[in-house]
Protein backbone atom coordinates (compact mmCIF):
# COMPACT_ATOMS: atom_id res chain seq x y z
CA UNK A 1 0.00 0.00 0.00
CA UNK A 2 1.38 3.44 -0.93
CA UNK A 3 1.86 6.07 1.76
CA UNK A 4 0.03 9.39 1.23
CA UNK A 5 2.08 12.04 -0.55
CA UNK A 6 3.17 15.30 1.03
CA UNK A 7 1.21 18.37 -0.18
CA UNK A 8 4.24 19.80 -2.01
CA UNK A 9 4.81 16.50 -3.80
CA UNK A 10 1.14 16.36 -4.80
CA UNK A 11 1.38 19.91 -6.12
CA UNK A 12 4.47 19.06 -8.16
CA UNK A 13 2.84 15.92 -9.59
CA UNK A 14 -0.27 17.86 -10.58
CA UNK A 15 1.90 20.48 -12.26
CA UNK A 16 3.82 17.84 -14.20
CA UNK A 17 0.55 16.31 -15.41
CA UNK A 18 -0.39 19.71 -16.87
CA UNK A 19 3.02 20.66 -18.27
CA UNK A 20 3.49 17.45 -20.26
CA UNK A 21 0.26 18.20 -22.14
CA UNK A 22 1.46 21.65 -23.19
CA UNK A 23 3.84 22.53 -25.99
CA UNK A 24 7.27 23.97 -25.33
CA UNK A 25 6.22 27.22 -27.01
CA UNK A 26 3.19 27.56 -24.72
CA UNK A 27 5.25 27.02 -21.58
CA UNK A 28 7.98 29.38 -22.79
CA UNK A 29 5.47 32.14 -23.61
CA UNK A 30 3.81 31.88 -20.21
CA UNK A 31 7.14 31.78 -18.33
CA UNK A 32 8.45 34.69 -20.41
CA UNK A 33 5.81 36.99 -18.93
CA UNK A 34 7.30 36.47 -15.44
CA UNK A 35 10.53 37.81 -13.99
CA UNK A 36 12.13 34.55 -12.92
CA UNK A 37 15.66 33.59 -11.93
CA UNK A 38 17.72 31.73 -14.49
CA UNK A 39 18.81 28.25 -13.60
CA UNK A 40 21.80 26.14 -14.50
CA UNK A 41 21.58 22.76 -16.13
CA UNK A 42 22.31 20.11 -13.54
CA UNK A 43 21.77 17.49 -16.24
CA UNK A 44 21.87 18.54 -19.86
CA UNK A 45 18.62 17.69 -21.61
CA UNK A 46 18.96 14.30 -23.26
CA UNK A 47 16.90 11.78 -25.14
CA UNK A 48 16.56 8.14 -24.23
CA UNK A 49 14.28 5.16 -24.39
CA UNK A 50 11.94 3.63 -21.84
CA UNK A 51 10.26 0.25 -22.01
CA UNK A 52 6.48 0.50 -22.13
CA UNK A 53 4.76 -2.32 -20.29
CA UNK A 54 1.27 -3.57 -21.12
CA UNK A 55 -1.30 -5.76 -19.44
CA UNK A 56 -4.25 -7.61 -20.97
CA UNK A 57 -7.57 -6.82 -19.33
CA UNK A 58 -6.03 -4.86 -16.47
CA UNK A 59 -5.24 -7.91 -14.36
CA UNK A 60 -3.34 -10.17 -16.74
CA UNK A 61 0.38 -10.78 -16.71
CA UNK A 62 2.51 -7.76 -17.65
CA UNK A 63 4.42 -7.89 -20.93
CA UNK A 64 6.85 -5.60 -22.77
CA UNK A 65 4.81 -3.68 -25.30
CA UNK A 66 7.63 -1.70 -26.88
CA UNK A 67 9.92 1.28 -26.41
CA UNK A 68 9.13 4.99 -26.32
CA UNK A 69 11.48 7.96 -26.64
CA UNK A 70 11.73 10.24 -23.62
CA UNK A 71 13.52 13.52 -22.98
CA UNK A 72 14.73 14.46 -19.53
CA UNK A 73 16.49 17.37 -17.86
CA UNK A 74 17.45 18.62 -14.42
CA UNK A 75 17.81 22.29 -13.46
CA UNK A 76 19.16 23.97 -10.31
CA UNK A 77 18.08 27.50 -9.38
CA UNK A 78 20.38 30.01 -7.62
CA UNK A 79 18.61 29.23 -4.31
CA UNK A 80 19.56 25.54 -4.60
CA UNK A 81 16.14 24.18 -5.61
CA UNK A 82 16.39 21.31 -8.09
CA UNK A 83 13.73 20.54 -10.65
CA UNK A 84 13.32 17.55 -12.93
CA UNK A 85 11.52 17.36 -16.23
CA UNK A 86 10.49 14.35 -18.30
CA UNK A 87 8.38 14.25 -21.43
CA UNK A 88 7.57 11.72 -24.12
CA UNK A 89 9.27 12.41 -27.41
CA UNK A 90 12.48 14.17 -28.35
CA UNK A 91 11.72 17.71 -27.21
CA UNK A 92 14.74 18.61 -25.06
CA UNK A 93 13.69 22.25 -24.73
CA UNK A 94 10.34 21.15 -23.30
CA UNK A 95 12.07 18.85 -20.79
CA UNK A 96 14.23 21.80 -19.65
CA UNK A 97 11.20 24.08 -19.31
CA UNK A 98 9.34 21.45 -17.29
CA UNK A 99 12.37 21.04 -15.03
CA UNK A 100 12.55 24.81 -14.54
CA UNK A 101 8.87 24.96 -13.60
CA UNK A 102 9.36 22.06 -11.18
CA UNK A 103 12.22 23.91 -9.49
CA UNK A 104 10.22 27.15 -9.35
CA UNK A 105 7.33 25.35 -7.67
CA UNK A 106 9.66 24.79 -4.72
CA UNK A 107 10.34 28.52 -4.26
CA UNK A 108 8.35 31.56 -3.21
CA UNK A 109 7.45 31.93 -6.91
CA UNK A 110 5.18 28.85 -6.69
CA UNK A 111 1.95 30.88 -6.53
CA UNK A 112 2.96 32.92 -9.57
CA UNK A 113 3.73 29.74 -11.51
CA UNK A 114 0.39 28.29 -10.44
CA UNK A 115 -1.67 31.33 -11.51
CA UNK A 116 0.28 32.59 -14.55
CA UNK A 117 1.45 29.30 -16.10
CA UNK A 118 -0.47 26.29 -14.85
CA UNK A 119 -3.96 27.82 -14.57
CA UNK A 120 -4.10 28.98 -18.24
CA UNK A 121 -2.81 25.59 -19.37
CA UNK A 122 -5.44 23.80 -17.29
CA UNK A 123 -8.18 25.94 -18.85
CA UNK A 124 -6.95 25.16 -22.38
CA UNK A 125 -6.63 21.44 -21.65
CA UNK A 126 -10.13 21.31 -20.12
CA UNK A 127 -11.57 23.11 -23.16
CA UNK A 128 -9.87 20.61 -25.50
CA UNK A 129 -11.20 17.68 -23.48
CA UNK A 130 -14.72 19.13 -23.51
CA UNK A 131 -14.54 19.66 -27.29
CA UNK A 132 -13.29 16.10 -27.80
CA UNK A 133 -16.06 14.73 -25.55
CA UNK A 134 -18.65 16.74 -27.49
CA UNK A 135 -17.37 15.42 -30.81
CA UNK A 136 -17.39 11.87 -29.48
CA UNK A 137 -20.90 12.25 -28.06
CA UNK A 138 -22.14 13.40 -31.48
CA UNK A 139 -21.18 10.03 -32.96
CA UNK A 140 -22.85 7.96 -30.26
CA UNK A 141 -25.38 5.45 -31.49
CA UNK A 142 -28.00 4.02 -29.13
CA UNK A 143 -28.98 0.50 -30.03
CA UNK A 144 -32.26 -0.89 -28.86
CA UNK A 145 -34.36 -3.89 -29.66
CA UNK A 146 -38.04 -3.76 -30.37
CA UNK A 147 -40.03 -6.64 -29.00
CA UNK A 148 -42.27 -8.13 -31.59
CA UNK A 149 -45.79 -8.80 -30.46
CA UNK A 150 -46.33 -12.40 -31.51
Amino acid sequence: MNAPLAPQQQRRQAAMAVLVRASAAEIEDLLGALALPAGEDLRQPENGLVMVRGRIGGDGAAFNLGEATVSRAAVRLPGGEVGFGYTLGRDRAKARLIARCDALLQTDQADAIETKVLAPLRVRIAAEQACRAEQTAATKVDFYTLVRGE
